[in-house]
């Protein structure tokens, strides 16, 4: 559980891409796949990142780990918990280096995401290579192990080529290896949607029990609501770019305050075959983050629309009578509707 420390702070990230034509690359547009976004991860928290695919979810994980160059904002790190703070989106390339020994990652497709020319042995052990961490062979083997047994397989499979594993051993070996060097904050970017429904729950439960373990943070990047609510204690949704709803999973469930978000819950599978909740569909396509709409991104398809919608973009604000639990929500009438949420 969270100590209320704050680990991670994004702060107005951005990230643009260029559409471009022919053969001179002339750009014809810009992509907006995340568009001011903004978060605090406390130390021993998971977040979870929802929304529906192609929102900006994996991207604002990316360029929180540098592996994307944001186009703005700031991402500020607390390495040692306290107020002193580092910004990784400005760091050079050595300071960088330094910091990621801090920062783990877990992809999401097992198979495509180790080298099948390396050995269980070298993947785990090649952050430790590279950061210089353990140098004598004996010392490396001896860490490997241990990983090995954290994520709970037998060592003696260190020898062993990814081929010869099923996709939950993958993705283990993927977790002992973003844990080779302990890190604080770990990207899992939807690390069991590519796993059978008996395989996730184990990898979850693992992730879990290391978490309680070592105290590292997740940011959790999902779009399956049944795990994250199993899984995180806050949540944050994500539409064309931009976070519209955040707040604690309990609150969240119970009684979303953005159209979008309640929408969502009605598509999820109610495990009762009795019960007959009302899906809502909504009308018209996601916006084009290349030319988003005017106003509230969200306003072509939502049923709540007015014609402020239209005109202004509702700014996150924090929303409902109880304080004690932050509820942020991107909607003009937030405190005025009343929507379904997940019983």
């Amino acid at each position: 559980m969270s100590d209320g420390t704050p680990l991670l702070e994004v702060r107005n990230l951005k990230k643009h891409f260029a559409r471009t034509r022919g053969l001179r690359r002339q750009v014809t547009g810009i992509v907006k796949a995340v568009d001011d976004v903004s978060f605090t991860v406390h130390a021993g928290e998971t977040l979870a990142l929802v929304g529906e695919s192609g929102c900006g979810k994996t991207t604002t994980g990316r360029c929180i780990q540098r592996a994307v160059e944001p186009t703005a904002g700031e991402v500020l790190f607390h390495p040692d918990g306290g107020d002193a703070a580092v910004n990784l989106a400005e760091l050079g390339r050595r300071e960088l280096k330094e910091v990621m020994t801090q920062m783990g990652m877990v992809f999401q497709d097992p198979y495509s995401s180790l080298n099948p020319r390396m050995t269980i042995f070298q993947t785990i052990a090649e952050p430790l290579v590279i950061h210089r961490a353990l140098r004598n062979r004996r010392e490396m083997e001896d860490r490997v192990a241990e990983l090995l047994r954290m994520v709970r397989l037998d060592p003696v499979y260190m020898t062993r080529y990814p081929h010869a594993f099923s996709g939950g051993q993958r993705q283990r070996i993927a977790i002992a290896r973003s844990l080779a060097l302990m890190p604080k904050f770990i990207v899992a970017d939807e690390p069991v949607s590519a796993l059978d429904v008996s395989v996730q729950a184990q990898i979850l439960e693992l992730l879990q029990d290391l978490q309680e373990r070592y105290h590292f943070a997740y940011l959790f990047i999902a779009h399956n609501l049944a795990v994250v609510e199993y899984f995180s204690e806050r949540i944050a949704v994500m539409y064309v770019g931009k976070i519209v709803e955040l707040t604690t999973t309990r609150k969240l469930f119970s009684m979303p305050r953005h159209p979008y978000t309640e929408a969502l819950f009605s598509a999820v599978p109610k495990p009762d075959p009795r019960s007959r909740s009302k899906r809502i569909l909504l009308s018209g396509d996601i916006a084009d983050p290349a030319d988003p709409p005017s106003g509230c991104y969200f306003h072509p398809r939502c049923r709540f629309a007015q014609p402020i919608c239209k005109e202004q973009e509702p700014p996150l604000v924090e929303v409902g009578a109880d304080r004690g639990e932050p509820h942020l929500a991107a909607c003009h009438f937030a405190e005025e509707l009343e929507l379904a949420g997940v019983v």
